[in-house]
């Protein structure tokens, strides 16, 4: 089976191939893509979550009017999921804080478009160590009580 063919069929091949050692069996260029991808994988991951993680961290602390248990189910999520794939891959240890410059825009543009709030911080508020801590939620701003009634005697509450 190529691996064009069918991805499962070709890497339970490989396996066998590696295992047995019969190295002519192998499929070099792709099992070198393959392994490459894997480790892209993990970077793939951490971006995703850091993202998501800003993203209700932002409306936490922005949107308090309407913070609920998913958010900070999500928060938890986001942050148990980063933790473990660092656990799996010191060495993408430092990756968070290298990334985050590029993953708060992302978060920020979400929590806009979710929360119909109209603007949020350009720059991210919190560093990498508050961002992943375990106990850290950003502290909320005052509500004006009278914004947030007129949103939502006009309908404009966007969740």
């Amino acid at each position: 089976m190529s691996y064009e063919t069918d991805l499962y069929v070709w890497t339970k091949e490989q396996a066998g191939s590696l295992r047995r050692r019969a190295s002519n069996a192998l499929d070099w260029d792709n099992l070198a893509a393959e392994i490459e991808s894997l480790g892209t994988s993990n970077l793939d991951q951490i971006e995703s979550r850091l993202e998501n993680l800003i993203l209700h961290l932002l409306k936490w602390k922005y949107h308090p009017e309407l913070r609920c248990g998913s958010w900070r189910g999500s928060i938890f999520e986001a942050r148990h999921r980063i933790e473990r794939l660092i656990k799996k891959n010191p060495s993408l240890g430092g990756y968070p804080g290298e990334y985050l410059p590029e993953a708060y825009p992302v978060g920020r543009r979400k929590a806009l478009a979710e929360t119909g709030l109209l603007s949020l911080p350009e720059v991210c508020p919190w560093t990498i160590e508050e961002t992943l801590a375990e106990d850290f939620l950003p502290q909320c701003l005052p509500v004006n009580k009278s914004s947030l009634l007129n949103r939502l005697v006009s309908g404009s509450r966007n969740d």
